[in-house]
């Protein structure tokens, strides 16, 4: 139990991209595993409200918690490393900021003032970022700032964090992480990290530790460098090298001595942590019996990072079952032009993965098809189960034509459908059926099998459905419902034809954790 909360501000130099998700969670779980009552949130620089409307190619996955919120894929790394659910105010964006502002405004809580950047939006982030410790009952509040020292947009958030430090200098750390490329002779440079510091300090704000992202730990000669040049000593300096598995750093970390370092600077009880069964997770992810090519079908496979916690999902799955999956991204545009050709693919298992609109459905249709005919192990998540409904109603039951009325809004055989609450919907942002619902699962089944229970919860974000009135020609043929939620909504179908060929309407991948792997991608891999 600690007196005073405390803070610790992740913040990235050089350039973005580098994972500082994964070292603020590494931070989030080293504390965690101390005793500590840790929570963390993502302070996004963009305008949008949230990530609900953004594109994954510029964005990357969304990321759906319980509460129904659209986050940050960030969140989902927190998720995972603390074993714990977050909620939507655990990511905040300037344009949530901005928009409580205005609203203050508009409603004269400012009292005549002239409303500016300083005091009144820092004041805002400064009220925001409490107010999730408030929340969150946390003693140790992780803050990862997003974007890289020295963009505009996120100036107002460093400002607010220099501020804070101000107030509580001992319960307040800056953590940079940045860049240390090699030269063509295999120098590690730390010139580039270096100039963040600077601008960093330019702001206010002198960092109290730095990590190095690098392909391989940091040299003394480069450690000692960038402690001359950014004012701390060496034992401030950390490595972030290249690891077979991003679970394996807070380890790496703890090695070098950064949570004592941390504990230090927060006049906290120097300890050692527990990381016992983080351990044991890395040796039984590293000790797999075989090796599974998965194929990955989804229409924005050329950035991974818009299916993260499906891939994070599945080698988490493969540790508890004994297989290394290997993935094999296929855009489904590519089949539909002709570049792919999915009749000479063969795989082991595969996932048929979430997204929107037309384009790319025929593509993840053709791929169903022979996945089904193949007796392939296949989970269809989502869209992925939608579009599996579309491909049984037109090649097994005949329905030619048949289709979602997303896609084709005159379809002679609506097979998936609009829901009926979605019909009344004005707004895209923020008004889908989002978050946790309940599922029921039908005892005999595989799903029920592969859960081992008859109920529990499932998180969601769609607009269209199963439509029932097609069920029972569907479960004449052998493609039954094996999971209800409230109002008869279906959340699982399954072929009982094929050893595992299964869809789901949620989103699995958004409850598993490194403790408590989602059983559905174990089933799959076991297959």
């Amino acid at each position: 139990m600690i007196n005073m909360r405390k803070y610790l501000f992740v913040i990235g130099g050089v350039m973005s991209g580098l994972g500082k998700g994964i070292l603020s969670a590494s931070t989030a779980l080293l504390f965690s595993s101390l005793g500590y009552n840790v929570s963390m949130l993502k302070a996004d620089p963009y305008i949008n409200l949230d990530a609900g409307t953004m594109n994954p190619y510029q964005h990357g996955e969304v990321y759906v918690t319980e509460d129904g919120g659209e986050t940050d894929l960030d969140i989902g790394h927190y998720e995972r490393f603390l074993n714990k659910n977050l909620h939507k105010w655990n990511n905040i964006t300037s344009g949530k900021i901005y928009y409580s502002v205005i609203e203050k405004e508009r409603e004269g809580k400012y009292l005549g003032q002239t409303v500016q950047i300083i005091p009144h939006v820092t004041d805002e982030i400064k009220s925001s970022i409490k107010e999730v410790g408030e929340k969150d009952g946390a003693e140790v509040l992780v803050i990862e700032l997003g974007g890289t020292v020295g963009d505009i947009e996120g100036l107002p958030f460093l400002e607010a964090a220099r501020q804070m430090y101000l107030e509580s200098r001992d319960d307040v750390a800056f953590i940079l992480l940045g860049l240390v490329p090699l030269s063509l002779d295999q120098e590690q440079k730390t010139k580039p990290l270096q100039h963040s510091v600077q601008e960093l300090r330019r702001i206010g704000i002198q960092p109290t530790v730095i990590v190095g992202r690098s392909e391989k730990p940091l040299t003394p000669e480069a450690k000692q460098k960038l402690s001359l040049y950014s004012n701390l000593p060496q034992e401030g300096i950390f490595s972030d090298p290249d690891l077979d598995s991003p679970y394996e750093l807070p380890i790496v970390l703890e090695d070098e001595g950064y949570l004592n370092y941390l504990l230090r600077a927060l006049s906290l009880k120097e300890a050692k942590p527990d990381l016992s069964a983080l351990k044991d997770f890395i040796s039984r992810m590293k000790s797999y019996k075989e090796i599974k090519k998965v194929a990955m079908v989804g229409k924005y496979t050329k950035v991974t990072d818009s299916y993260i916690s499906i891939k994070e999902s599945l080698k988490i799955a493969g540790a508890y079952a004994g297989v290394k999956p290997e993935f094999v991204w296929i855009e489904s545009t590519d089949i539909e032009e002709g570049k792919t050709d999915v009749e000479s693919l063969e795989f082991e298992a595969a996932v048929v993965l979430p997204g929107f609109g037309a384009r790319g459905v025929e593509g993840k249709i053709k791929a169903l098809k022979r996945l089904r005919e193949k007796n392939v192990p296949t989970l269809g998540i989502c869209y992925g189960l939608q579009l599996m409904t579309v491909e049984i109603a037109r090649n097994v039951l005949g329905l030619n034509g048949a289709h979602t009325t997303e896609v084709d809004p005159n379809t002679p055989y609506p097979v998936v459908d609009l829901m009926e609450e979605q019909k009344k919907v004005l707004k895209i942002g923020g008004t889908m059926r989002l978050g946790s619902y309940p599922l029921y699962l039908v005892k005999g089944s595989l799903a029920y099998k592969a859960y081992g229970k008859e109920s529990t919860f499932e998180r969601h974000r769609h607009r269209y459905e199963i439509n029932n009135k097609y069920l029972e020609k569907f479960e004449s043929a052998g493609y039954v419902a094996s999971g209800y939620s409230v109002g008869s909504i279906i959340e699982i179908m399954e072929y009982k034809i094929n050893k595992f060929f299964i869809g789901t309407q949620f989103h699995p991948e958004f409850n598993s954790k490194l403790f408590s792997p989602h059983p559905l991608f174990i089933e799959l891999l076991r297959q």
